[in-house]
């Protein structure tokens, strides 16, 4: 066969280069659709009324979760709030996760602490208040990430045996294990001490939070409220 040309050998090089960019970019699409579907799952406003009124162990409580930072290509981070509905700005807990996809398939959400709380009370109403604040910021919970597997169609996963260390209420570690569906979130977060004794959290099974079916008004909207939310 005769020596191709010079230039046919460069053509045939820059298609390769082309073949890969579109592999690439069409893998890096493919590889997110976990980490997508369980953030847009993640993303909502819930309430777990329905079973406070079914079991008065369960309280009713606010669950907030809301993107920020958008433009960043390092994950999905969400903003989460937690409140009682008696109380929605007093939260009991403040997140920030971070959920990202590996490539086996499995998405994982880590979990991180904000350096000042209560200045971002309510903000799952502006999350644009998140725009001054940088990922190098927060703290991560180390050990607290959750590892989620879709089987049968349902996003689960759970903390890591006793890799999450809490010292709340004189626990010694705590677990979590969450169920994702499109119209509800359930999640089981307890604390055990060190002889393997619950010491808080429910005690039945998971808190059941049903997703709401529009985003509610901001209950620290006034400058009032606001202001007495921080004390």
């Amino acid at each position: 066969m005769a020596n191709l040309p010079s230039w046919c050998g460069r053509i045939n090089g820059l298609l390769w280069q082309v073949m890969q960019c579109v592999l690439i970019g069409s893998c890096m699409v493919a590889c997110r659709t976990g980490s997508s579907d369980v953030a847009t799952l993640l993303s909502g406003h819930f309430a777990s009324t329905a079973q406070s009124k079914a079991d008065s162990e369960y309280f009713d409580v606010r669950l907030h979760m809301v993107r920020i930072w958008h433009s960043r290509s390092d994950g999905i981070w969400l903003y989460v709030e937690q409140a009682m509905e008696s109380a929605p700005c007093k939260p009991y807990r403040q997140r920030i996760y971070r959920v990202t996809e590996r490539p086996s398939g499995e998405v994982v959400s880590q979990v991180f602490e904000l350096p000042d709380a209560a200045a971002f009370i309510c903000a799952w109403a502006a999350p644009e208040r998140f725009d001054s604040l940088e990922p190098a910021k927060l703290t991560e919970r180390e050990g607290c990430q959750i590892t989620l597997w879709k089987k049968a169609g349902v996003w689960s996963g759970s903390t890591d045996g006793q890799s999450c260390l809490s010292s709340l209420r004189g626990a010694t570690y705590a677990t979590s294990e969450v169920r994702l569906a499109p119209d509800r979130i359930e999640t089981w977060d307890r604390g055990f001490d060190a002889q393997e004794k619950q010491v808080w959290g429910a005690r039945k099974g998971a808190y059941i939070f049903d997703r709401l079916p529009e985003t509610p008004a901001n209950p620290c909207a006034s400058s009032t409220v606001a202001a007495s939310a921080g004390q």
